[in-house]
Parts: structure tokens; sequence; C-alpha cells
């Protein structure tokens, strides 16, 4: 044997592409090998030499008509250059020849693929499913789930997952795309029963107990989740997706502390994400440590400084602490972002409202009903400001234009009764006064917190109080 195993190979695959130069020039010794021919095609297809590699397929299938392995290469080459009819022609005569090559079934399949003969692709792979057993079986398979998703039958991609493991259940791939399957398509119930029986002969497979956590989580059983996701990262503490996903579970059990716990673990194992930084503000915001909310926000916007939502968050945790200049300072920001945002617009205007900037205030509500006119709360903030303001004729017009735009919803009865009284027009008042209690008596608490004082008008008490004798208030 030689010293060097390399250089003989070399000095080989030269001698070959002389013999192939040869054939084509028509001079002698230019007969070749049906697996020379092979070594041949490959150097070209490795070199990325296409056109090449096509012209010794066609040398290589003349010489060798019933080789195929030489036609299946040809085929492959010819799904390379996208002449996809050729290469089924040849792939229809390989398979006469010999139809156990599993490397036909997917050829023909990425062939119909490429012509978006879908059902044409599926039957093929799902034929050849009878005739292989283990890891062909298993490449078949995947080969079918792409086909599936390419026509969009997203259960089928499913059941081919599945399938495979039920054969392999600790495949890798396979449990890694299963679990994207299984939230998309919703077969939470399938996903949880498939997971336990692989956990039950493979304990300490930390995808499999992440696909059930995760399984879990899909139908909202999050102390369930929580508890396979610990599984998951007893096995693998590095495992920085179950750390993200045991957050949001505990986000969403309004567990706090344990969420910011479990996500900072996530920021020591992950590259820091301006989601997490978000999540983590968030929990600290419910905490009411509105400081440690701004922090994490403020982190999160060194990472996304587009995302106008996490400028708002900030301005909100200052609104909640009545630090109206801050507030007012990270609107603005957001407000650069998107200008005409209406919860941006209504924080905006409460913020002047609460300064007494009554014009301001009304400026930047005016934004939000002209943007979102059926919605109420936009209409509530302005005319709100407008009352504390006194101008009330000012409010009776646009309690009008609430009325017509929001379909007549009761508060705003309520708040045109408040108006008329406020103008002194007490008899129109109690008549709005007693067409919103017939609507909806609850409401009558939002028109006295409007001014506590209107308990003072006898005519306001008298009507509640006949109200209430009728009606659970």
């Amino acid at each position: 044997m030689s010293k060097y195993p390399y250089r003989q190979d070399r000095e080989e695959l030269k001698e070959l592409l002389q013999q192939y130069d040869n054939l084509k020039s028509g001079r002698s010794h230019s007969f070749i090998e049906e697996d020379a021919f092979e070594k041949i095609i490959d150097y070209f297809d490795e070199k990325d030499e296409l056109i090449q590699a096509l012209e010794v397929t066609e040398y290589a299938v003349n010489q060798y008509p019933y080789s195929s392995a030489l036609l299946i290469k040809r085929a492959d080459l010819l799904i390379a250059a996208k002449k996809y009819k050729e290469s089924l022609y040849y792939l229809e005569q390989a398979e006469v020849l010999d139809s156990s090559d599993i490397n036909l079934y997917i050829l023909k399949t990425d062939a119909y693929l490429a012509l978006d003969q879908q059902e044409k692709a599926a039957l093929v792979s799902e034929a050849a499913l009878n005739y292989f057993e283990g890891d062909e079986k298993l490449e078949l398979l995947f080969e079918l789930t792409d086909v599936y998703d390419d026509y969009e039958n997203f259960d089928k991609v499913f059941d081919c997952l599945k399938m495979i493991l039920e054969i392999d259940p600790n495949n890798e791939e396979a449990l890694y795309k299963i679990c994207f399957w299984t939230d998309f398509t919703g077969r939470n119930e399938e996903g949880i029963r498939l997971h336990q029986t692989i956990i039950e002969d493979f304990p300490f497979s930390e995808l499999a107990w992440f696909n059930l956590a995760a399984a879990y989580q899909g139908i909202k059983l999050y102390e369930k989740a929580i508890d396979a996701y610990q599984y998951a990262v007893a096995i693998d503490e590095k495992f920085d997706y179950a750390w993200r996903n045991m957050g949001d579970a505990y986000l969403r059990l309004r567990k706090y502390k344990e969420a910011i716990e479990v996500l900072q673990k996530v920021l020591e194992l992950a590259r820091p994400e301006d989601v997490i930084y978000e999540a983590i503000g968030h929990a600290y915001d419910k905490l009411h440590n509105y400081a440690l909310a701004r922090l994490n926000y403020r982190k999160a916007t060194h990472l996304n400084q587009d995302d106008s939502q996490l400028f708002y968050k900030i301005a909100v945790t200052y609104m909640n602490e009545g630090v109206w200049d801050s507030a007012i300072k990270n609107l603005h920001i957001a407000m650069r972002i998107h200008r005409l945002q209406p919860e941006y617009n209504l924080a905006m205007g409460q913020c002047y409202m609460e300064q007494g900037k009554i014009e301001d205030a009304v400026q930047y509500f005016g934004n939000v009903v002209r943007n979102k006119p059926k919605n109420s709360n936009g209409w509530l903030e302005l005319l709100k400001c407008l009352y504390h303001a006194k101008c009330f004729d000012e409010g009776l017009e646009y309690v009008e234009h609430a009325l017509e735009l929001t379909n007549a919803k009761p508060i705003f009865l309520f708040y045109k009764s408040a108006f008329l009284l406020a103008a002194g027009k007490s008899k129109d008042a109690i008549i709005h006064l007693e067409l919103g209690m017939d609507k909806n008596p609850k409401l009558v608490k939002k028109f006295i917190e409007l001014n506590p004082a209107i308990l003072q008008n006898q005519q306001v008490v008298d009507v509640i109080a006949r109200f209430k004798r009728n009606k659970s208030i």
C-alpha cells in the first residue's frame, strides 16, 4: 500500500480525466469503467462545474444504458440544472432497472415539487415508504414532511414527524421540528401523549421534556409546563429556550418574582435580547417596582431603538409615580416613531391634563378621537378634560359627536347629563340621566366620579334612588 494514499488518488483521478478527454476526442484507450465514470462525475460536481458534470453523464449513460446508478446521477444533475421533466424521464428508466435505490424516490419527489405537482410528489414518497425500513424509511419520512409543508397540509407534517419518533424516539431533528408543528396545528394533547411515551423509555431526553412542556403551555396548563421545563433544565442546565419558556409560563401565572429569576437566567446563558429585558421590565412593573421596570425597559431600548412601545412603557412607569415631565419626554420619543398611535396620544393627553395644561391635553385627546372615532376611551378622556376645564358648551358639542360615532353608548348619556347640569339646563339633564339609568344603571358610578358634588342636587338623588328601588345598581 502506498505511503501517500491521497497522492495516489490524485494520480488516479488525473489518469481518469485524461481517459475522458481521449473519449471526447475519439483517441485510443477511450473505454472507461462504470465506477470510473462515477468518480469523474463526482469530481466535476464537487467543483460546481455543472455543465461538465452533465456532459460526462451523457457519455456515461450512452456507454452504460442499463446502469441505474448512472441514470440517477444524471437525473440528480438535471434537477440541479432545473431540467425537471428531463430528469423524470431518466428516473423512470432507472426505476425499471432497479426500484430499490432510495435516491430514485427522493429525486422524483424533488422534481415533482419543483414542477409544483405536490400531490404527485406525495404519492411517490408515500408509496416508497412500503419498500424501506430503518434509516431509509426515516429519510423518506423527512422528505415527505417537506412535501406536505410545501402544499400546506400541515396536519400531515405532524403525522410524519410523529411516525419518525415512533420509529426513532431519540431523533433529534424530529424532536426539534415537532415542537413547532404541535403548536402550529394545535395538536397539543397528541403531543403530550407522544412525549410522555418517549419519556417513559428515555427519561433523560431534555428535548422530549421541553416538547412536553411546550404542549402543556399550548393548552394553558402552565403549572404542568413549568414542572416539565424544570426537568429539561435539570438535564441540561444551559437549555436557554427552556428557561425562556418557563419565564413566560410564570408571567402567565402572574408569578412575577419567579419569572424575573428565570428570565435573568436566560440573560446569563444567551445573548441579551430586547424581548427578555422587556419581559423582566413587565414583571417589575406588575410588582410596582417602577424604577427596576424602567431600568430593564431602557436596556431593551439599547438593543431595539425602533420599538416605540418600550418608550411608552417607560412613560407609563413615570405616570404611575406622578412624574409627568419625564413621562411626557418618553412619550415624545415614542411618538417620533409612531406619531398618531392612539395609545400614546391618550397618555400624553392625560399627562397634560394632570399638569393643568388643558389646551395641550385637548389637542392630544383630539388626535385619539380622530384616529379611533368609534372607540370610547378617547372620547371619555376628552370629555373629562373639558368638564374639569369648565368648557361646558364645547363638552356638549363633543358629547353629541361621541353618541353619534359610538352608536349611542349609554356612558355618554350620563356625560351629557353632567354637562347639561353644569350648563344650568336641569330639565334636559334629568331626562338624559333617566335615559342613562334605564340603559345601564351601573354606569351611574362613573357619572358621580366625574363630579361627586353632583349628589348635592336633589333631583339627581331622586332619580338614582328611584332606579335603586326597581333595579340593582
